[in-house]
């Protein structure tokens, strides 16, 4: 009995090597971690577990009830022969990992083979076979990882069954129960061992392919965080140098390098001392990269370095793409060939993908950029033209009857122009800043206007170190300049009011204008509204520089009624920035 399970446990190692194999296919890892495996799963998984079965038949041994001798493989059998076999891990397995329609059919195909081969057992073990598949499936639970300890107890479970079937249907009893007294116990511990055996080798190789998915992962978004940075100026010596030596330092290659179209931009590693930037060798293989516009393996021999012994003997090649359009290239250089693993494939490739969009990232963060200049530089384009014209104007009226207030307008329009010039280089400013520019403005427009305009203002000193974006009060002002009380012939009034509230700011522009008709008044600041006297666009664009920088309840609000004037007031709420302000 002893020596029996000691060579039961011997083959064994059967098991171990189709357990690793199974490891290989997607559905077998499918059932590992889905809940429910759809038709097509469970019949391959029916399949591959019942020739799992059978394979543990035919590793059994034969024994011989008259002779009590055991036979190296099973076969055919004589009349007499039954089979001392490990074919219920197969099923166990089954059942427990795909459930009971997996396991009953693993166990049905099991079953039939073993049937047919014939022997006094050959019914009682091809049931025993079905109904091991029904026991292991009636204990598979779904969203639940199988324990060993659970395979174990149930191969125990279901091999006891098998040995209550034999003597229950097997005939002669005598030999069924001289059958069971010698490999009952030996395959019910070997059957056991074995379904716990064959489940710890799938989970520890899963597991391991997880870990080491888990630290490429790891590795990079590590790449990821520290090359972004130096991403942000675009692909040019300097970060192209930057992003080398992390790659080289994260990859542990021989050298990297980094080109562009037409030449290399950054070298780091071996070879760095004596590589050939922009040789005929490197250039025309930079062309052909360029032309696959995909992932390429080459060897390549030297082709930095000056010397005939360099150690780059083989690289991956991977392209830098933007859009769809391949901007240069990767070179990952490794000692050999060996180095060049799977694993190391499947890397750089995530690499190339991810270091190109980071390059698309910062293009468009520079577009960003760009538009935010072009937006305040429509701004000013908007204020400044006829503004201007008229403001010199005025001025040049005053210099002979009243030399001392041209001269004050003039600092004022200076000091206005300045401060449009300076909203081209900043992207906030404080409401103090604002508050000048805004009393430049109104100083020339109160002189335009002669007596006929007051300004009021109610500034809140407290609030004159809160940040916002430039150039936000002044077309606000300008509006009910242009719009409010262009048509009032007398008692024109603008009223600015800046009040600090527990949360933020409180800013108002009032005037005792015209109003703004109703059809209208939805439509402005969220849209640009075309009049004979306007587009609507500067208020737009106030509006959603408000709103992009602190949100939507920063939007202008807009209350006005046809001859009872118009109000226009935001909110700055509290940001760290502005409480240290």
């Amino acid at each position: 009995m002893f020596e029996l399970l000691i060579t039961m446990l011997e083959r064994l190692g059967i098991i171990v090597t189709i357990a690793f194999i199974l490891t290989r296919f997607r559905f077998f890892r499918s059932m590992m971690y889905q809940d429910r495996l759809d038709r097509s799963q469970q019949y391959k998984a029916i399949l591959f577990f019942g020739f799992f079965g059978i394979t543990g038949t035919y590793s059994g041994l034969s024994l011989s009830t008259e002779t009590m001798e055991f036979g190296r493989f099973a076969s055919g059998l004589a009349a007499d022969e039954a089979i001392a076999n490990s074919r219920v891990i197969g099923i166990v397995l089954a059942g427990l990992l795909g459930g009971y329609k997996v396991g009953i059919g693993a166990g049905l195909i099991a079953g039939v083979h073993r049937f047919t081969l014939g022997g006094f057992t050959s019914l009682s073990c091809g049931l025993a076979a079905i109904l091991a598949g029904l026991i292991a499936g009636a204990f598979y639970r779904k969203n639940t990882h199988v324990k060993l300890s659970s395979a174990f107890i149930i191969g125990v479970l279901a091999e006891t069954v098998q040995m209550l079937v034999i003597l229950a249907v097997s005939k002669p009893f005598d030999k069924a129960l001289a059958l069971v007294e010698m490999i009952g116990l030996p395959m019910i511990l070997a059957n056991g061992l074995g379904s716990a055996l064959f489940l710890l080798i799938i989970k520890n190789v899963v597991n391991e392919e997880e870990k080491a998915g888990a630290l490429q992962a790891q590795k990079t978004l590590r790449i990821a965080n520290q090359t972004l940075s130096h991403l942000r100026s675009g692909m040019n010596t300097t970060s192209a140098r930057e992003v080398c030596e992390i790659l080289h330092r994260e990859i542990k290659t021989s050298a990297v390098a980094m080109t562009n179209k037409t030449e290399i931009l950054a070298h780091t590693g071996l070879g760095n001392d004596h590589h050939t930037a922009n040789s005929p060798i490197q250039t025309q293989m930079t062309k052909d990269v360029i032309q696959q516009g995909k992932l390429v393996v080459a060897e390549e021999r030297a082709i930095h370095c000056i010397h005939k012994d360099c150690p780059l003997g083989a690289a991956v090649i991977a392209p830098l793409k933007q859009r769809g359009e391949t901007i240069g290239t990767l070179k990952f250089y490794f000692q050999s060939k060996k180095e060049i693993t799977d694993v190391n494939m499947e890397l750089i490739s995530g690499l190339s993908s991810l270091l190109g969009n980071q390059l698309e990232l910062a293009e468009a963060e520079k577009a960003y950029q760009f538009a935010k200049e072009a937006e305040i530089k429509a701004l000013q384009a908007q204020i400044s033209p006829h503004f201007l014209f008229n403001s010199l104007n005025t001025i040049v009226s005053l210099i002979r009857i009243d030399p001392s207030k041209a001269r004050k307008l003039l600092i004022s329009l200076s000091h206005f122009l300045r401060s449009n010039l300076n909203a081209t280089t900043v992207t906030m400013t404080t409401l103090e800043q604002e508050l000048e520019h805004i009393k430049a403005y109104l100083a020339i427009e109160e002189t335009r206007f002669v007596d006929k305009l007051t300004v009021l203002y109610e500034i809140d000193e407290a609030a004159l170190m809160v940040r916002l974006p430039p150039l936000s009060l002044q077309p606000i002002v300008e509006n009910a300049v242009k719009h409010g009380i262009k048509e009032k012939e007398k008692d024109c009034l603008i009223k600015l009011s800046v009040q600090r509230e527990q949360d933020g700011t409180h800013v108002s522009v009032i005037d005792n204008g015209n109003g703004i008709a109703s059809n209208r008044l939805g439509k402005l600041g969220k849209e640009a509204v075309h009049s004979e006297s306007g587009t609507g666009l500067g208020l737009y664009n106030v509006n959603r520089r408000l709103s992009m920088v602190f949100g939507q309840g920063s939007a202008l609000n807009v209350k006005s009624s046809p001859g009872a004037g118009t109000e226009i007031q935001f909110f700055i709420p509290d940001s760290e920035e502005n409480k240290r302000g």
